[in-house]
């Protein structure tokens, strides 16, 4: 009696092997063989076996415009940087700017002693004054017939010698003022008030901070999706976060890294963001025609090539071949995928092309 038990055991497990190997205790990916009522009667002539028909989910596919997002690392910069030096020497009469101040464009903000300067471009005023008055009575005695052309150049040569001369002296007077070349932040000043200074010290560095720019680089590959104008996102490391326009993509590569530079402006009216800090930059390639889909109907074509199961109107089974341009929490973004088609979402690693399916609707999971 346990001998026929144990018989028994053996018989339900092969039978049980048997039924999970076909496959057909579910729906997706089940195979059935069509039919015909000749076929089925008691008389009818065996036939070669047709194929098998599987089933499969499928669903339409929707398209999207999806404009693809490059991210990058870049730094905050100053849109301009200069250092202010002393053009003449002398000792600093006035400095009206301090350090972490704001200074306006054409703003004066250094002047130094030198009355021996302002006194000649006085005198020089004075001198030209005298030779225009000169020259307009050598004017009249020539047009009179009392003065020979020759006293008449030599006013002339007079007057615009005296011109040059005031021209000379108002430059080395201005050489005493230093005024701001644009509107900025004082970030250093190495002069005091009173400090004698000669030709060429430097005084302060002036940073214009608005807009402020971040520098990043792109890649090669990516270099065609970016273009001047374009919208950029930034996010700094202090949290605060930008919208941007790229002003500037570079046309030569750095020859260390073969990435192209790129500037973008951020406005920066109040003057609250910083030069010299971390900042992540998305950039977004022109939008294009795509399909979301989930990562796992991605299949392989007999070849290697990655693509996607499709079925037509006339339920036959296809590959599609495509392209992932971007991943995304909701899933691959892909572009190839053709128009008038179900995309395969469960059951594709089942059939091949050319395959006849029965079709129900389902999607899946990523």
């Amino acid at each position: 009696m346990p001998k026929l038990h144990r018989i028994t055991a053996y018989c339900v497990m092969v039978a049980a092997g048997a039924w999970i190997a076909t496959g057909e205790f579910a729906s997706i990916g089940s195979a059935e063989v069509a039919t015909t009522e000749a076929e089925k009667a008691p008389d009818a002539t065996p036939e070669a076996p047709k194929p098998l028909i599987r089933t499969v989910a499928a669903v339409e596919p929707a398209f999207i415009d999806h404009a693809r997002a490059i991210r990058l690392s870049g730094i905050t910069e100053a849109d301009k940087r200069t250092v202010l030096a002393a053009r003449a020497e002398g000792v600093i009469a006035a400095l009206t700017m301090t350090k972490g101040g704001v200074v306006e464009k054409d703003q004066e903000v250094l002047s130094l002693e030198g009355p021996e300067t302002q006194a000649q471009a006085k005198i020089a005023e004075i001198n030209l004054a005298q030779r225009e008055r000169e020259l307009e009575v050598a004017q009249k005695l020539f047009e009179g017939g009392s003065s020979s052309e020759t006293a008449l150049d030599n006013a002339r040569s007079a007057r615009d010698a005296a011109a040059a001369e005031l021209a000379r002296a108002k430059a080395a007077a201005d050489r005493l003022t230093l005024k701001a070349p644009f509107a900025g932040v004082v970030s250093t000043l190495d002069v005091e008030l009173g400090e004698w200074l000669q030709t060429g010290t430097p005084v302060a560095t002036i940073l214009a901070l608005d807009p402020i720019l971040v520098k990043a680089e792109v890649s090669e590959i990516d270099l065609a999706s970016v273009s001047e104008g374009s919208v950029a996102k930034v996010r700094l490391v202090n949290g605060v976060e930008a919208e941007g326009t790229v002003r500037l993509v570079a046309r030569e590569a750095s020859s260390a890294t073969r990435t192209y530079p790129v500037e973008i402006a951020l406005p920066n009216a109040d003057l609250a963001l910083p030069a010299g800090m971390t900042a992540d930059v998305t950039l977004f390639a022109a939008p294009v025609r795509a399909v979301v889909v989930p990562r796992s109907i991605i299949t392989l074509s007999e070849t290697g090539e990655l693509g996607l199961r499709v079925v037509g109107a006339d339920n036959i089974a296809q590959f599609a071949a495509i392209q992932v341009i971007d991943d995304t929490p909701e899933g691959l973004v892909v572009v190839g995928v053709p128009e008038d088609v179900r995309v395969i979402t469960s059951g594709q690693d089942l059939v091949r092309n050319g395959d006849t399916v029965t079709v129900v609707a389902g999607g899946a999971d990523q």
